[in-house]
């Protein structure tokens, strides 16, 4: 599963300059998608091949009222949940009172953690540095994020001992960085088989109490405990096997902890982390909405992950009974504009509470599965790139046309086609947008996004001396004597 890093510090240390180093790569991916607003405190990272979850914890000011009041509860949730946890600190402003009150905390939690003394540039670092030593959490780590300085080497040393389950040799080699990894067509097909054979593994995710653990429930048609005390499910989401019409799934319970507060009651606590997680894990994501509240912030930036990540998506509008006709024309015409972006996403409207419409959501899951999963060959690929560009040329540059010779399937899950030609690296972000609406129309993409990636057609003599035949060599040879004898 993939590993949590959280950024712990007082305020003004740089954690948000470090995160925004850390995810800045994915920023073009959440503009894609007009209307999505980004997540701030929590992104997806790729660093030297490493891909990991980045939470921003937010500052931690005084001590006069105890760490567990000072910080709030999301970012104690974050500390407990991460997997390596980054304490920073600021080189130039030497060690305080907060400095000393958060490495108490974390001792106390036993968290694999690493002291990272910021702001280095500039500065005598070493004699800066060294009074971080008696904070008793290990080495002190040198960085200055914000020219990138000592970024790479502190998360290849945090992460190793998750390099060989990323593919990453001890020597730091890695096959392509994890962002950009895409298949050749053998190892596509290979990999469509392997997911067809697997069972769909489905996250339901959602903020709280839009219905999450009902429709877990409704489901799997019966009543589940509501209260966990097995170790590590305040970290885990819960996996549940179940069958359906011959086709086996996993469903990943993201709902949390959950205390009975009255008998019919139940409280969630949310987590952010473990969404993520899921969603990493899960094939399809099915996004639960609360009809009675619309579509907030939060709801967006659960989206925000799921098409980060590249996952098949169902939406389901909950607790759509007991609302007068208004209210659901209010609610249409408000996923309708704010949604619109995301036209190729099934929309449900239900009742976890007495299952109206529930057994719907599983054609949609299906699918959106079998888009996302579905072999293309690479004639059908080709052919429709060719019809794309009739439709529509590429624009010249310099002069020039850039031109589109050939498509592969690059993955699946999601669906990545692979477009090779000339120049491809040179066009605008409008006609590849073009391209991927154009995918999307002709192979019927339905409940996945696709992504296109481009790459250069590689020419077979570059780099390459061509070999002169016998009668090049003596006119070559000729040549060489009239100039030497000229010059003489």
């Amino acid at each position: 599963m993939i590993p949590v890093v959280a950024l712990v510090g007082r305020p003004n240390v740089g954690k948000s300059t470090l995160f925004n180093r850390l995810t800045r790569t994915r920023d073009a991916l959440v503009a894609d998608y007009p209307g999505l607003t980004r997540d701030r405190k929590y992104g997806r990272a790729f660093l030297s091949g490493y891909e990991f979850i980045v939470v921003d914890t937010g500052g931690i000011d005084g001590t006069e009222e105890g760490i567990e009041t000072k910080m709030a509860e999301q970012s104690l949730a974050a500390i407990e949940e991460a997997d390596v946890v980054l304490f920073m600190t600021d080189a130039r402003a030497g060690l305080t009172a907060a400095d000393l009150a958060i490495a108490q905390h974390l001792r106390s939690r036993e968290k694999t953690t690493f002291v990272v003394a910021n702001k280095v540039d500039g500065i005598d670092a070493d004699s800066a540095c060294a009074e971080f030593w008696s904070l008793g959490l290990g080495e002190v780590y040198q960085m200055a994020a914000a020219q990138g300085r000592g970024v790479t080497n502190m998360i290849e040393y945090a992460l190793a001992p998750y390099a060989e389950a990323m593919g990453i040799s001890r020597d730091g080699e890695v096959e392509e960085e994890a962002d950009e990894r895409q298949y050749t067509e053998e190892e596509a097909e290979a990999e469509q088989q392997r997911l067809q054979d697997l069972p769909i593994k489905l996250a339901i995710i959602g903020k709280p109490n839009v219905g999450k653990s009902t429709l877990t429930n409704r489901i799997l048609g019966e009543e589940r405990v509501v209260v966990y005390d097995e170790p590590g499910t305040t970290r885990d989401s819960i996996y549940i096997p179940m069958q359906r019409e011959d086709r086996e799934y996993i469903i990943i319970d993201t709902a949390g902890v959950r205390r009975r507060a009255k008998v019919h009651e139940v409280i969630e606590k949310f987590s952010v982390i473990k969404t993520l997680k899921a969603v990493e894990d899960a094939n399809v994501v099915l996004l639960v909405i609360d009809a009675r509240e619309g579509i907030a912030e939060q709801d967006l930036g659960l989206l925000g992950f799921a098409l980060n990540a590249g996952r098949a998506l169902v939406i389901a509008v909950n607790k759509w009974d007991g609302i007068d006709n208004d209210i659901k024309d209010r609610v249409k015409t408000e996923l309708d504009r704010r949604l619109g972006f995301i036209d190729f996403a099934r929309i449900h409207f239900i009742s976890a509470l007495h299952g109206t419409g529930v057994g719907h959501l599983f054609e949609s899951i299906e699918e959106a599965y079998d888009s996302a999963t579905r072999r293309v060959s690479t004639s059908m690929l080709t052919r429709i790139m060719q019809m794309a560009q009739d439709d529509h040329q590429p624009p010249l540059v310099n002069g020039r046309r850039v031109k589109l010779k050939y498509a592969h399937a690059g993955g699946y899950n999601p669906p990545i086609v692979v477009v090779h030609g000339n120049q491809v690296s040179k066009l605008p972000d409008s006609y590849k947008r073009y391209m991927m609406n154009y995918y999307r129309r002709s192979l019927k993409v339905i409940g996945t996004p696709i992504q296109l990636r481009f790459q250069e057609g590689d020419n077979p003599f570059e780099g390459k001396v061509e070999k002169l035949t016998l009668s090049q060599e003596r006119r070559r040879k000729r040549m060489m004597t009239h100039i030497k004898n000229k010059k003489a």
